[in-house]
């Protein structure tokens, strides 16, 4: 890894203090970072650290500019500008090239040059893979699948058939693109299968986190467009399509055939049913329930907090309760209205 200030300011939209020909060769924490190292201050929680680091160059906030003399960057928002460096230091790092000797790649598929096909990968019929691809130890890239460029597949990553992933595109270890959704008609209480015929599509600039598992559609497709991020343990269902710029937290689950629009968040442990429309930049708290289609943008809520053993006792007692509270309400009322028109 090697950048000037300048480089990194024009990378990160920033302001310079101090020298803009000063090299960078590393990363570090505020409290750890050495000359040659960048580190950032985003919030006044770590700012103790400030006056006793020896990092190279700090990434602040104008307003903290004054507590620090060396080689700054400037900007409103320091953890987005730390982003947007890292990623352009880390893409520096040498990528191998080439196919691995125990890999198994069909005679048909395409590999670009510049890729990277690791140690018992399994690439089949007619796959795509294009520049710059990375794709890991023990992954398997079914028939007819397609990779666009720069995308990196960790290790044991499954592609199935005909599925599309775009570039820039990381996945996890385990996940598995492209199993058949959870379609099955019931004859008499027997069940028969029903066969998925679709793929899954994915956008451009896409982070799909570790063990997450996306369907195949019955007979459209799947599709998560761009800019999408994804945590571990998710399950989307055949048929969904996720808008662009939406973040999807761990052991979120998203049943078949809901569409969920742009700048979307879904916090952790939450269900979405299936066959409903959430609109743009709506956002879901942790363990929501969501049955119902939603157009309005804002914040939503469901789920019980944790709370004591005995209050929540209490509070069951009374929830089994509302049904005879409201007809005893229903009552009350209906008197009133009596002595009133009296």
């Amino acid at each position: 890894m090697r950048a000037t200030l300048k480089e990194l300011a024009q990378i990160a939209q920033a302001d310079i203090q101090g020298d803009p020909e000063y090299v960078i060769y590393g990363i570090a924490g505020l409290d750890k970072a050495q000359a040659g190292d960048i580190c950032f201050l985003a919030t006044s929680k770590f700012k103790q650290f400030l006056s006793a680091s020896q990092a190279g160059v700090v990434i602040l906030k104008p307003e903290d500019a004054d507590e620090w003399s060396g080689n700054a960057l400037l900007c409103q928002n320091p953890l987005v500008a730390y982003a947007k460096i890292a990623n352009f230091l880390s893409q520096q790092l040498n990528k191998p090239t080439g196919i691995h000797s125990t890999a198994f790649v069909d005679e048909s598929a395409e590999i670009d040059a510049t890729a990277y096909i690791s140690a018992m990968a399994v690439i089949e019929a007619q796959v795509k893979i294009a520049a710059g691809c990375f794709i890991g130890p023990g992954c398997v890239v079914s028939n007819g699948a397609s990779i666009a460029t720069n995308t990196y597949l960790h290790a044991n990553v499954t592609i199935y058939p005909y599925c599309v992933v775009g570039q820039n595109v990381i996945i996890h270890s385990g996940t598995v693109i492209g199993s058949d959704g959870f379609g099955n008609a019931n004859d008499n209480g027997v069940w028969i299968k029903i066969p998925q015929l679709g793929r899954v599509i994915i956008g451009d600039d896409v982070e799909i986190g570790a063990n997450t598992a996306i369907d195949c559609g019955a007979m459209e497709d799947t599709i998560i467009g761009n800019g999408v991020k994804i945590d571990n343990l998710v399950h989307i269902a055949h048929n969904v399509q996720i808008g662009d710029h939406c973040a999807i937290a761990g052991c979120v689950g998203i049943a078949g055939s809901t569409t969920l629009g742009k700048h979307c968040s879904i916090g952790g442990v939450s269900g979405v049913a299936d066959h409903i429309e959430i609109g743009d930049n709506i956002h879901f708290t942790g363990m929501a329930m969501v049955t119902r289609s939603i157009s309005e943008p804002g914040l939503y809520s469901s789920g019980i907090p944790a709370e004591s053993n005995r209050q929540w006792r209490r509070n069951v007692v009374r929830f089994r309760q509302l049904d005879v509270l409201e007809k005893r309400i229903k009552a009350l009322e209906s008197k009133l209205k009596q002595l009133e028109g009296s």
